[in-house]
């Protein structure tokens, strides 16, 4: 816990702030009432806190929620607290809501971005493989002998297998020499 009683004191300039706020502009408050409001309100946060510890060790839990502190004022019979403290809860649940809400839509749009960029390039992608796949298979591959200038046309994997079978056939030794083939691309 604290070790000197001023360790229990609330901030010194927090206090001014609020002191200058309640008070109309142009009045001036000394360095001992300012001290006095601070050591008043300092007792009466862990007055308050005392209270509210009582509640929460009834309800055999160790820490203090929103319902032990106005609980705890209407014991210290300051009910006239309770309202502005029960708004005040509302407000800030209210803005805790919004932020999360706002989180998760800005982190909820990042997903969807990310996820219809990469579904986007998976398009492109398949589209792109289409369109190769397209154009091999428009893609006619000619050749030609020079002995009778005979043309034709292959596609696809008939060329492949020609040339295999042309490769295999050439490194073979035949007696006869093999007729010369060019493979040409439209």
């Amino acid at each position: 816990m604290a070790e000197r009683p001023e360790d229990l004191n609330l901030p010194n300039a927090v206090i001014t702030r609020i002191i200058k706020e309640a008070l109309p502009e142009g009045v001036n408050i000394s360095k001992e009432a300012r001290s006095a409001i601070s050591r008043a309100a300092s007792v009466f946060v862990l007055y308050a806190t005392s209270c509210a510890n009582n509640f929460a060790m009834k309800g055999k839990r160790k820490t203090l929620n929103a319902s032990d502190v106005l609980s705890a004022m209407e014991e210290m019979e300051f009910q006239r607290f309770v309202t502005p403290l029960k708004e005040a809860l509302e407000e800030g649940s209210r803005k805790v809501r919004r932020k999360l809400q706002s989180k998760r839509r800005r982190t909820k749009t990042k997903k969807q971005i990310q996820k219809s960029k990469t579904r986007a390039g998976m398009r492109t992608t398949t589209k792109m493989r289409k369109g190769w796949r397209k154009k091999n298979r428009m893609k006619r591959r000619t050749w030609t002998t020079e002995e009778d200038g005979e043309t034709g046309a292959l596609e696809g994997t008939a060329l492949k297998r020609l040339c295999a079978a042309f490769s295999c056939w050439t490194e073979q030794s035949w007696a006869e020499e093999p007729k010369k083939m060019e493979v040409k691309t439209d």
